[in-house]
């Protein structure tokens, strides 16, 4: 039995983000509408629903009874009409999201959730032209929303505490592991990680040290079954022996200084755009991009119920 206590959301924005929030809203039982300008809605919504819907929590769904609980609308008003929760997924163009939000706080109920997954924009920018600005909160998940644990909460500068745990408790009954940021920061934490590590990942195939393909298995084969499981933190300071992160700071920390100074900067010239991409299309030719991410949703649930069952 879900532990949601919202009982309806609005969905605004029908990419890939979007409708794996629908998917996973209405696997809670919640009502859903959504809402977006592109003309086959009905039609990408019911294939994507039809897809994922054995990745989604709970067991395998059946897509009719999910696309039972989801309706949708021609415009943004209406989705958010009566709404408990207003899920925010469209383009990363602060503009158009600061109109958005002007639209949605005049529709939405008073004491709708509004939220944005929005991988970089400031809550605080995103509502400044609305009457109450501290409605609007970033939940930034980790794609894609209906697997991945992961919610970045962040608040704006007017956000009041009981709306960071509102949508704190919103996204933990969903079963989702929300971290509040206590700033903001562009690009939020998760994607400066990841945009750190693939920065060197592409300075190490542009020097030649790796293939693409062989950087792939580096990482799932170390420090992607690491961090599974612990940090980079916890990690290091299992690393350091029963001295801990201390012991092994002390001792490795001037080696892992030097090598600070040494990783790439490498730039994403055409040219390097080109390479890496057709090294990545050639090695995934002849599979569809359901079957890639169905692949990878099946992977990432057994991990993560492997790690649970581990718990205990």
């Amino acid at each position: 039995m879900s532990g949601v206590t919202q009982r309806t959301a609005a969905v605004v924005g029908a990419g890939t983000i979007g409708l794996s929030w629908a998917a996973l809203f209405a696997a809670h039982g919640m009502q859903v509408t959504v809402t977006d300008p592109r003309p086959d809605l009905e039609e990408v919504l019911e294939r994507t629903i039809g897809a994922i819907a054995g990745a989604l929590p709970g067991g395998r769904r059946q897509p009719a009874d999910l696309l039972a609980l989801i309706s949708v609308v021609d415009d943004v008003e209406t989705a958010v009409t009566g709404a408990d929760v207003v899920q925010e997924n469209g383009p990363e163009n602060l503009e158009f999201k600061r109109e958005l939000f002007v639209r949605v706080e005049q529709a939405a109920p008073r004491e709708a959730l509004l939220l944005s997954s929005t991988s970089g924009l400031m809550p605080t920018d995103m509502s400044q032209d609305m009457t109450e600005p501290g409605r609007v909160l970033v939940g930034h998940p980790f794609n894609p929303p209906h697997v991945v644990p992961l919610i970045e909460v962040v608040p704006g500068q007017q956000t009041p505490p009981d709306a960071v745990e509102a949508a704190v408790a919103f996204y933990t009954a969903l079963g989702k592991r929300p971290v509040v940021l206590h700033q903001e920061i562009g690009g939020f934490v998760a994607n400066r990680l990841q945009s750190a590590l693939f920065r060197e990942c592409v300075h190490l195939v542009l020097s030649g040290v790796v293939t693409a393909e062989e950087l792939d298995t580096v990482v799932t084969e170390s420090v992607g079954v690491r961090w599974a499981t612990a940090g980079p933190f916890q990690s290091y300071h299992l690393g350091g022996g029963p001295g801990g992160i201390r012991h092994l700071l002390e001792h490795l920390g001037p080696g892992m200084r030097r090598r600070w100074d040494d990783l790439g900067r490498p730039e994403l010239t055409p040219e390097t755009v080109d390479l890496l991409s057709r090294a990545t299309e050639e090695r995934f030719a002849g599979r569809t991009y359901d079957e890639l991410a169905e692949e990878r949703d099946r992977l990432q649930l057994a991990v993560l119920a492997a790690r649970e069952a581990a718990r205990g």
